[in-house]
């Protein structure tokens, strides 16, 4: 926090021009620090300093002209300003939350926004770990512990702070964090794994005031005791069992059959980053941005010099737990607007999260002070094979022509806790973007008494229980298909009634379109193929006559469980339905709303502004995608989970004249080898020719560099089959 003295006699630093959406320099955080205290006077606790977006109006018109090359010094660039989110603390202690847009080039604040009462700012890594400080000092927590019958020569204590989640009704709250108790066994090593020994407790802290405040009891019975609390019989871990994961302490030898698989570039990557910004690969031209809530922000895709979206990120994420034995009901984490993916995303470069030659991007972010902190190598930027991207073999020439499906891949990695989440933005060459998100970590458990099972959750480990939960997530999509006017249409493959006139053998079905013309929700249907299309109708494909588009299936997954009367319920109204269509409004970014940290309701989300009942037809639309994993555990994904996987496809719909991946190369893979062959048996040479160098129609066949490959018969169609027109026209009839 610093000081209510502003030095309105500091050194203004050289600010270098940067781009419109680049993240802040050092520089630029530091004069939006200055600009905050002066304006403010006052003690501030600063929160995030991030790149504050100029209004799409003005930055498409800067971007259009950029990609046309026509920028000059004469071109009117967007106002480089930062948002700066801060609390003011007064001397008697109390936090008022505020946000200040500040202008770079004039060091000034040109606005300054409250948040409406009742409104709590997400949580910081600062208050987070402070949390554990609170609980080891407080003698309410200390006596907690000690009724527990802990053996003190065993077992450490571990504290997993948490968002206090949504208060009961009537409860009126300041701002509380809770946090999920352990024990750790005293192994000497750091890394032993603690969620195996959970303690039935769960401290509350008044955040402001930093003092713990109660101590929350948890009921450990199984399906016999319903509701009850007070069913353990014996010291609570007693029945407890290690559960390692870490290679170290491992109670099974790893594994000594697996041989090296090396990705290799020998000649580098196929993909360019400028100023840790700017990405061109293949015809793929887009920026990677970062805000402190949604980590990796995708701005002005386009491919081949034609627009695509204007903005993708991943908007919201809500874990609900489906534990009905009090507090339970307030176990409810918004993983983005709670605590920000952007402050809990990994360093990639510490383990193999990304494979090949990489382009690491850093973060930057800030401490309490309001002083720059960079978070090293957040972002990784690589290639990877994906497998066949296409091929057709013909059968009469036994001609094969085969190309990989080479994707470039942006990922950023969150740990919140016991979870991770793999986040991936996944380019490919045939004009599509894939979303792909990954849960995976260490299933949240409570403990439960000795021999007991319940219906609230799966006993993954003696005394374990790992409670059932959800994790709904919220994708952003701003399309800009050849241009900001598009429209939402919904497309629904029919059956068409069996009939004489229409459907006489009754195997023909329909295309039901329909234009969303109003902002509304839809839900998935998988029985009716239900797609979405985002597209540009004052653009037509010549070939098909149907507008250019692009269009997405939405995965039919389960959606929010709690009852809609539920506080639970109520602060994820976006979880309700699997897509929202909304008008373009600048800063109508996060699906729940941007104040999610102890709310009884969602207020400024997708609902609100389905709400409003804009004209959405030929206009600049929003499309908001939500799906979930509803998880019940099961053993095998403790004590560390395998990864569980979603993908969301966005794939050109006429947007094209023809397949766009149709001039990809073969690849030639020198290290491919076929085993059981000797060491001339490769299958493709760095000439991209065959190893064996077969003939047509032999067992072996031949490989091009262009990815043909001569293949051996595949069917009894052998050699060439075709008939001359002629010959057919003069079999009158046969």
């Amino acid at each position: 926090m610093v000081s209510t003295n502003g030095n309105n006699g500091h050194v203004v630093p050289q600010i270098a021009h940067q781009h419109p959406l680049d993240q802040l320099s050092g520089d630029e955080v530091k004069v939006t620090r200055q600009a905050v205290i002066d304006a403010r006077k006052a003690a501030i606790l600063f929160r995030n300093v991030y790149t504050f977006e100029p209004a799409k109006a003005e930055l498409v018109k800067f971007l259009n002209a950029e990609r046309a090359g026509t920028l000059s010094a004469e071109t009117p660039r967007p106002a480089r300003q930062a948002r700066a989110q801060y609390d003011v603390v007064y001397e008697d202690g109390s936090h008022e939350y505020m946000e200040s847009v500040i202008d770079i080039a004039s060091e000034k604040e040109v606005s300054v926004k409250k948040p409406e009462k009742g409104h709590q700012q997400s949580l910081t890594m600062d208050e987070f770990q402070e949390f554990s400080r609170v609980c080891v000092e407080s003698d309410m927590f200390k006596k907690a512990v000690k009724e527990l019958n802990i053996d003190a020569e065993k077992f450490d204590i571990a504290i997993d702070p948490w968002p206090y989640g949504g208060p009961d009704p009537g409860e009126v709250t300041p701002r509380y964090t809770q946090g999920l108790c352990f024990a750790k066994l005293r192994n000497e090593n750091a890394d032993s794994n603690h969620y195996a020994y959970p303690l039935p407790i769960i401290p509350v802290m008044d955040t402001y005031k930093k003092e713990i405040i109660r101590i929350d009891r948890l009921a450990t019975g199984g399906v016999e005791d319903g509701l009850k609390y007070g069913t353990a019989k014996t010291n609570v871990l007693e029945h407890c069992h290690p559960a390692e994961y870490v290679p170290e302490l491992l109670d099974t030898p790893l594994r000594k059959d697996l041989k090296p698989l090396n990705v290799l570039q020998p000649e580098g990557p196929s993909f360019t980053v400028s100023n840790d910004s700017l990405i061109e690969w293949q015809k793929w031209r887009f920026r990677v941005g970062f805000t402190p809530r949604e980590c990796a922000v995708i701005h002005d895709v386009t491919y081949d010099g034609r627009s695509v979206l204007y903005r993708l990120s991943l908007s919201e994420m809500t874990v609900p737990y489906g534990d009905p034995r009090s507090p339970f009901q307030r176990k409810q984490a918004f993983d983005f607007g709670d605590a920000g993916a952007g402050r809990a995303a990994n360093n990639l470069a510490l383990g193999c999260d990304c494979l090949g030659v990489i382009k690491y991007i850093d973060a930057m972010l800030v401490n309490s002070e309001g002083q720059p902190s960079v978070s090293k190598n957040v972002v990784c930027v690589h290639e990877q094979d994906n497998g066949i991207g296409w091929k057709h073999t013909n059968f009469r020439t036994n001609r094969a022509v085969v190309t990989r499906n080479r994707e470039l891949v942006v990922q950023f990695i969150i740990t919140l806790a016991n979870y991770e989440y793999v986040f991936a933005y996944k380019f490919d060459q045939a004009g599509g973007i894939t979303l792909e998100t990954r849960a995976t970590g260490v299933v949240s458990v409570v403990n439960i008494d000795p021999g007991k099972v319940s219906p609230y959750g799966n006993v993954v480990s003696p005394g374990a229980l790992a409670q059932n939960h959800q994790h709904i997530f919220a994708v952003r999509i701003d399309p800009a298909i050849d241009g900001q006017a598009n429209t939402v249409f919904t497309e629904e493959s029919m059956p068409i009634p069996m009939n004489p006139e229409t459907n006489p053998f009754g195997n023909g079905y329909e295309v039901v379109r329909k234009p969303v013309t109003k902002s509304t929700w839809i839900h998935a249907s998988p029985f009716t193929n239900l797609t979405v299309k985002m597209a540009n109708t004052n653009k037509i494909n010549p070939i098909s006559q149907r507008p250019v588009a692009y269009k997405f299936i939405p995965s039919p997954s389960q959606l929010m469980l709690a009852d809609p009367e539920s506080i639970m319920a109520k602060r994820a109204a976006f979880a309700q339905h699997h897509i929202w269509v909304t008008k373009y409004k600048d800063e109508e970014l996060f699906a729940a709303g941007e104040f999610t940290n102890q709310s009884q309701k969602e207020v400024g989300g997708v609902a609100d502004a389905v709400a409003r009942n804009d004209d959405v037809e030929n206009d600049d639309v929003v499309v908001w995608n939500v799906f979930g994993l509803t998880h019940n555990p099961r053993v095998e994904d403790w004590p560390v989970m395998p990864v569980e996987i979603h993908q969301l496809e966005l794939k050109p719909a006429d947007f094209f004249e023809r397949n766009p991946a149709l001039d990809v190369p073969g690849s030639k893979n020198v290290s491919s080898v076929e085993v059981g062959r000797d060491a001339n048996g490769t299958c493709c040479h760095a000439d991209g020719t065959n190893g064996t160098n077969g003939t047509n129609g032999t067992a072996n066949g031949t490989a091009n560099g262009n990815g043909d490959v001569q293949a051996a018969p595949t069917s009894h169609l052998q050699g060439t089959d075709t008939i001359p027109v002629s010959q057919v026209n003069g079999r009158n009839g046969h």
